[in-house]
């Protein structure tokens, strides 16, 4: 995680669309901008560019 606990915990709140890539609240059962129903968490570990 971060370095903020603040932010962290907002950001793990987020789901996000599998298939249109948008952004969603927490516990949204289906993407506000497409309708699908394919949502995943947010990643909460900070991946790094080799």
């Amino acid at each position: 995680m971060g370095k903020f606990a603040v932010a962290d915990a907002a950001l793990s709140k987020i789901w996000v669309c599998k298939k249109c890539k948008a952004r969603n609240k927490a516990g949204a059962e289906k993407c506000r901008k497409c309708g699908s129903s394919y949502l995943r968490p947010k990643r909460k570990d900070t991946r790094v560019k080799k």
